[in-house]
């Protein structure tokens, strides 16, 4: 008898996403960075078609996109984003091993239309000709305009996953592949067929599940005992004939209230395979987690409505990874899922009333082991799925695995984070301790509760500029129809910094906006009795009303949900004896917080104010954390020991709450 176990994973071999700690938010503060550190030569650019040989920074738009060859997909990021990073939120796998350092050396890709400086890193891998040629280190290369990005096929197999917010970590996945050549049996050696492959693995204590002893028998007798044994934890699922080692995959979910994404993982490499993303499909019940748990309370057939639309949810983008990565639904053994305890709880079936009401009470904080087929998923029959844990009724899953990929309990920097959306979660961190919270901020991020606001989707106004006129970033490159929660972030602070807003909130009086801004005072206007701000006309001649505007009562929605998270972040602060000036680094997670201007979040008081270095944009971390989880059993047991590491703050139950909100509702000065 011979056995074959996975390749071991050493722990020296490990690498990370280059999003650090301490990730640059602006292009023009990479290009500064960078310089300072040495590691940028002076702007000597490769032309390649695009007619711009200079270091440019990103235009009115406020994005920039990457097109990555062969892929042949397109994706829209900030600037200040190293190719490296983009390429792995978004699937696209890039070799490294060195965690973004350039170090390595192996992140080789080749710009082939647009710019990119030459840094001393560059110089030191690549000849004349190659540099001449595009060719460029895909760490060190930052997204400061639109850029076509060929990614050689991967060379080597990585030990580690490049995924999370600066974190390390290391390949080592509850899903197990052992190919054994088993010994016949015979008169003299009568052991049962399990016994002869449990005898065969005797570094693990396993037990069978009924699947994988059903089709013991005929699997060992038509391989010849030559067979491969699929384990997850200490469960063995599956015996496969021959050698089928290689094929090893789980799916990871970020199951979000709005956008459900899934992605598919290689769990030999840690390599992305596909990523496919949707609405979720419970979004006619309402577009957040009160009104589906009212209609859960109003109709008694709506939960199992629910529960099928999010089950169809999650099995059209199975079906989709799938295809698009060309692996069969038998070769995923495990499912990992990120959610809000309302999202997880309808998915699961579970009555999620009691979760709308005071006092907020979750059915269980730590689910057992389920079945991918007990929700719907059409995969290996013995498929586990893993769910993460809760810290409270508003705190649930998807912030455990947002505070696993951002390693909020492993640093010892105070740090805070925040996801922001109509229920907005905060962790804060002085190094030592863990406290969390959630503040009631309303749909107005979303662009909900706005006379003219909107997802984001093309035609939303996502970034707003004032000086002698109004410039506008709008996505899909289309005319505005509305206004998203990046756009009303953005417009509100612009307002605030020329003056157009006094810092209680108010228009200033149309004589004093003619003084202090002459070419935007004509925008300040009415439509009824109500005063808004004129952000697009579609025609010169068209009526205020017809208009994309900015009105009083929209910005006074903003005052309220960004006075709801500073007033949380202020009292967690209080709670931990931490002065807000002494915390360190601000990760704004989620896809809005990916969007969300650094500077006009600070302007507006969502945020300490701090350098704007240090509010770093973590994006989607909690699909993150559902990718470490299959990657590595080391991180699902950190999911499973924040519940005891950190300490749920509910600030409905305070009295001083109201007070301290109304002390958050007007502009810093």
């Amino acid at each position: 008898m011979t056995q074959r176990p996975d390749s071991p994973s050493d722990p020296a071999e490990t690498t990370r996403s280059t999003t650090g700690p301490d990730a640059p938010v602006t292009a023009d503060a990479v290009v500064a960075g960078l310089r300072r550190e040495g590691l940028l030569d002076p702007p000597v650019a490769h032309e390649s078609g695009s007619g711009a040989g200079e270091f440019a920074t990103v235009d009115g738009t406020g994005r920039v996109t990457l097109a990555f060859r062969p892929a042949g997909r397109e994706h829209r990021v900030p600037p200040g984003v190293s190719v490296f990073d983009a390429a792995s939120w978004n699937g696209i796998a890039i070799d490294s091993t060195c965690g973004g350092h350039g170090t390595c050396r192996k992140c080789k890709v080749r710009i082939t239309r647009g710019s990119a400086p030459i840094t001393s890193h560059d110089r030191r891998t690549f000849t004349e000709p190659e540099l001449a040629g595009g060719w460029r280190l895909a760490c060190l290369v930052t997204a400061t305009r639109d850029l076509d990005v060929e990614v050689p096929p991967l060379v080597t197999r990585p030990k580690a996953a490049t995924v999370g917010v600066g974190r390390q970590v290391i390949l080592r996945p509850a899903v197990q592949k052992r190919y054994l050549e088993l010994d016949e049996p015979h008169l003299g050696d009568q052991r049962t067929d399990l016994r002869r492959v449990l005898d065969a693995i005797d570094d693990l204590d396993l037990h069978p599940d009924l699947y994988a002893l059903r089709r013991m028998p005929k699997v060992l007798r038509d391989n010849d005992f030559k067979v491969t044994a699929v384990i997850v934890d200490e469960t063995l699922i599956d015996v496969e004939g021959g050698d089928t080692t290689a094929l090893r995959h789980g799916l990871a979910v970020d199951l979000g209230t709005t956008t459900v994404v899934a992605t598919l993982l290689d769990l030999s490499t840690g390599t992305p395979c596909a990523v496919a993303s949707m609405l979720n499909r419970q979004q006619p019940f309402g577009g957040d987690v009160i009104t589906r748990i009212s209609a859960t309370m109003m109709d008694p057939e709506a939960a199992g409505r629910l529960q099928q639309a999010a089950a169809s949810t999650l099995a059209e983008l199975a079906a989709q990874v799938l295809e698009e990565a060309g692996v069969a639904a038998t070769n995923v053994y495990e499912v990992a899922i990120a959610g809000n305890a309302t999202m997880i709880a309808l998915l699961l079936g579970i009555d999620p009333e009691p979760l709308g009401v005071a006092p907020f009470i979750m059915t269980h904080d730590h689910f057992p082991v389920i079945h991918a087929s007990e929700i719907g998923l059409d995969l290996h029959p013995g498929a586990r799925v893993e769910l993460f844990p809760a810290l409270g009724a508003y705190v649930g899953g998807d912030i455990v695995a947002g505070m696993i990929a951002t390693g909020m309990d492993r640093d010892k920097r105070a740090r805070l984070f925040v996801d922001v959306g109509t229920n907005c979660e905060i962790v804060l961190s002085d190094g030592e301790r863990l406290v969390a919270t959630a503040a009631p901020a309303g749909p107005a991020f979303e662009g909900g509760a706005i006379r003219r606001g909107m997802r984001a989707a093309d035609g939303a106004i996502e970034v707003v500029k004032l000086g002698d006129d109004v410039e506008l970033g709008v996505i899909g490159g289309v005319e505005a129809v509305g206004l998203c929660g990046s756009g009303l972030v953005d417009a509100v602070a612009e307002l605030v910094r020329v003056g157009l807003l006094d810092h209680s909130g108010r228009f200033v009086p149309d004589e004093d906006a003619a003084g202090i801004a002459p070419t935007l005072a004509g925008r300040l206007t009415k439509v009824g009795q109500e005063r808004v701000f004129v952000l697009h006309r579609s025609t010169p001649d068209a009526p205020p009303e017809d208009c994309v505007y900015l009105s009083q009562r929209d910005i006074r929605e903003l005052q309220f949900a960004k006075a709801a998270i500073a007033t949380g972040w202020r009292l967690l602060c209080e709670e931990i004896g931490l002065d807000p000036a002494d915390i360190q680094q601000v990760l704004l997670a989620g896809s809005f917080g990916s969007y969300l201007s650094p500077a006009a979040a600070i302007r507006i008081g969502l945020v300490p104010t701090l350098s704007v270095l240090r509010i770093v944009s973590a994006g989607n971390v909690a699909g993150e954390g559902a990718k470490m989880v299959l990657l590595s059993s080391r991180e699902r047991a950190g999911a499973d020991a924040l519940l005891e590491e950190v300490q749920y703050v509910e600030l409905s139950d305070r009295a001083d709450f109201n007070d301290r909100f109304v002390e958050q509702l007007a502009f810093p000065g």
